[in-house]
């Protein structure tokens, strides 16, 4: 499934119960298969830090949970690590008056309230500047009202801009409105391993979680220690990180098994706005398509990496074979 087409209001199943974290080697054998997997990080590096961001907040989870229990459920993970989010909203999700109250309790919790567009338009070929713009700007009233309301926007997809000239002139007004890019230096797919649980619980409403769940944790470790030491290499020094999950059915069962198997894994959860006080988030690389994990737009902005790119950085089609495979 291609990421631009996914619809993540789709889901049809019931909640099922979350099992105690193992990581099937099976799981890290086809992950690691076809380059997938980042080399060892440096003897001496320092504990490397990364900062939780989620995409889409909505209150169309189907039948499988309630917004409400999922938005719960999020914030308590995210508050028992005693970190501050970002949350980039995109406000066709949450434009009413329970939206309201789903951003209201990201804000009184302290977490950055962020624009993510307001209809969540693929900034390529078919969107023109002028309604890429409108809807960025319609947004803005969406999150207006919070206080931790930060002028951070991100990108629908990643995507910045298919020319020239609609990446910079998105970019100047950006700067113009006092915006700087909520970039994400680890991209993943965690919204396809989502929909795939959501599919399953459709037509088995009793399937566990658990596989899911620790297919997710896998892949979510390999990414961020390929974009790791991808950032390592291309700027040759540690940076802090971004990820980039989304609020749905699957992170809100398993949430805080994620963000442990982060800190067992070495890594450091810090707060949204220490993230991106990181110079690193100051850079506009000069590609075209303009787009994807600001790592891999640095990266390919060098010329000397391209053997280790492929675009789109992150997509449904590379999970969808070794999850076929695993028969999830």
């Amino acid at each position: 499934m291609k990421r631009r087409k996914f619809l993540s209001s789709a889901a049809k199943a019931g909640s099922a119960a979350i099992c105690s974290q193992i990581v099937p080697p099976a799981v890290h054998a086809l992950l690691a298969s076809g380059g997938a997997a980042s080399k060892s990080y440096p003897n001496d590096a320092a504990r490397p830090q990364i900062a939780l961001t989620l995409d889409d907040p909505t209150l169309k989870l189907g039948s499988v949970l309630k917004w409400q229990e999922a938005n719960t459920r999020i914030l308590k993970a995210i508050a028992a690590k005693d970190i501050r989010a970002a949350l980039f909203v995109c406000g066709m999700r949450v434009d009413e008056a329970d939206g309201a109250k789903l951003l209201s309790a990201w804000d009184e919790a302290g977490h950055l309230i962020c624009n993510h567009s307001y209809s969540h338009k693929f900034y390529g070929e078919q969107t023109s500047y002028a309604d890429f713009a409108v809807d960025f700007l319609k947004n803005e009233k969406v999150i207006a009202p919070y206080h931790n309301r930060k002028a951070l926007f991100r990108y629908p997809y990643l995507k910045e801009g298919d020319t020239a000239e609609k990446r910079d002139r998105f970019r100047a007004l950006l700067k113009e409105r006092g915006y700087r890019v909520g970039h994400v230096t680890v991209d993943a797919s965690d919204w396809y391993v989502s929909q795939r649980l959501v599919d399953r619980l459709g037509k088995q409403p009793n399937a566990p979680v658990a596989p899911y769940r620790d297919y997710l944790i896998a892949h979510l470790l390999d990414r961020a220690g390929f974009y790791r030491q991808l950032a390592l290499d291309v700027l040759e020094r540690d940076i802090r990180h971004t990820i980039l999950l989304h609020f749905n059915p699957l992170n809100a069962y398993v949430l805080p098994d994620v963000l442990t198997a982060f800190e067992k894994a070495g890594w450091q959860w810090i707060d949204a706005s220490l993230a991106f006080e990181d110079p690193v988030f100051r850079n506009q690389p000069q590609i075209v398509p303009a787009g994807e994990s600001l790592v891999w737009a640095l990266a390919k902005e060098t010329g000397r990496f391209n053997a280790r790119l492929r675009y789109p950085g992150e997509d449904g089609d590379f999970e969808r074979p070794k999850m076929d495979a695993l028969g999830l």
